[in-house]
């Protein structure tokens, strides 16, 4: 029980930093200063911490006895 708990709280945190992140990346603008390109990100990174901790606490629940 669980380590099924454990795989699905993994694979969805997993799947929440790829989602998100992706999403974070696509969020970022860039502009050129003095010829150098400057890139400002305005995402959230909130959603991806978020991800992360169900990540590591699904990881901890599926290596538990």
């Amino acid at each position: 029980m669980n380590q099924t708990l454990g795989g699905i709280l993994s694979i969805a945190g997993l799947i929440g930093i790829i989602f998100f992140g992706y999403q974070y990346m696509q969020d970022t603008e860039s502009f050129s200063l003095f010829g150098a390109d400057i890139a400002v990100s305005t995402g959230d990174w909130i959603p991806i911490l978020i991800s992360a901790i169900v990540l590591v606490v699904g990881l901890f629940i599926y290596r538990s006895k």
